[in-house]
């Protein structure tokens, strides 16, 4: 916790370990597994994985970083793809949850995945990007972990049907809803020719009845107190800071803190910062990620991050995502993730 999707070089990242998409018999391949054998040292690497052996596809084994910035690395064997009527899926998502728990019980803090299988073995990216961001956040749920899925080369995402397509359609309904509204706005004619009727003598209006004096000693009507108070309620709630309101919502949702801060992706120190400091700024996903993890509606999500400095409208493609899966009312944080990088968005939350 937090889960990142980030485009790199996964031996150049500085976590605790790495995760190899290896074969089964753990010797130098291509692909991700050369370049982290190369990477660690091919003598020191290749004769730790010889005194282990073998490993089933599914499963994983450890070994010592190395050359590598990070002290372990993880090595899963990933399915080879065929029909995807093999296993394939439940293969794959057990590559990220074995690989998951050796590292708990090494007390990692942070590791760094490839997206395995999607290489040679012939996995379809978005399929295998989609069952590893299910796994990760399965395990995220009950689990503190800094993960990060490191996709090396891009191309292949997006294009494809179902979630992908629905979204596409309904960013391509707002961008043009939007230009049209800004056409007619355009060809409205501005210019201000007053009728003759404007110059005209005023009608001469009835003076006004005088309220009649109220009795002495009533002062005030029953109500009038509380009315008063309501209305300085309102005005310190419109007054609100991002971190005031935030919290406000917080304890309105009957979630923990720990539930909120997980549920929006966010680091529990980055968390304590907007709690302790009433002026404090997020950046824009942050903000976003606080009024999906709150399950807000459109208009409370842009209250949210207005308040933060921000706006949400239908003519960004970023917002428009958001907006997709607010007015669907899902609200895993994980899953949008998923499309706003086939979107090639900035991603939500840390």
């Amino acid at each position: 916790m937090p889960f990142k999707i980030i485009c790199g070089d996964i031996t150049k990242t500085e976590t605790d370990a790495v995760v190899n998409a290896a074969n089964t018999s753990l010797a130098p391949g291509g692909g991700v597994c050369g370049a982290i054998f190369a990477a660690a040292g091919y003598d020191k690497l290749g004769a730790a994985c010889r005194r282990i052996g073998h490993c089933d596809t599914g499963r994983a084994v450890i070994t010592k970083g190395y050359n590598l910035k990070a002290k372990y690395i993880i090595h899963t064997p990933g399915p080879v793809y065929t029909d995807g009527r093999n296993n394939e899926a439940e293969l794959l998502y057990s590559c990220y949850r074995s690989s998951l728990n050796l590292a708990k019980l090494k007390r990692v803090r942070s590791i760094a995945f490839p997206l395995i299988s999607s290489g040679v073995f012939g996995y379809p990216k978005m399929e295998a990007l989609h069952i590893a961001v299910r796994a990760v956040s399965d395990f995220l749920e009950n689990n503190d972990m800094d993960v990060y899925l490191v996709i090396y080369d891009k191309s292949g995402f997006g294009g494809g049907g179902g979630l992908f397509s629905d979204v596409a359609e309904f960013i391509d309904k707002r961008l043009a809803d939007h230009s049209r509204r800004a056409c007619l706005d355009s060809a409205v004619d501005t210019t201000f020719s007053p009728p003759p009727a404007y110059y005209a003598e005023p009608p001469k209006l009835a003076a006004p009845k005088l309220a009649q004096p109220k009795k002495p000693g009533v002062f005030r009507r029953a109500g009038t107190l509380q009315s008063a108070r309501n209305i300085d309620d309102l005005i310190k709630e419109m007054d609100a800071s991002f971190s005031e309101r935030l919290l406000k919502l917080i304890d309105e949702s009957g979630m923990t803190d720990a539930q909120v801060y997980k549920r929006a992706n966010i680091d529990r120190k980055l968390f304590s910062k907007i709690r302790n400091n009433r002026e404090y700024k997020p950046s824009k996903v942050t903000a976003v990620a606080f009024a999906v993890a709150l399950k807000l509606d459109w208009d409370g999500a842009r209250d949210l991050v207005g308040r933060a400095g921000y706006s949400l409208t239908h003519s960004n493609k970023f917002d428009i995502i958001i907006e997709y899966f607010i007015e669907r009312k899902n609200y895993n944080i994980f899953e949008i993730n998923e499309v706003l990088f086939q979107f090639d968005q900035p991603l939500i939350g840390v």
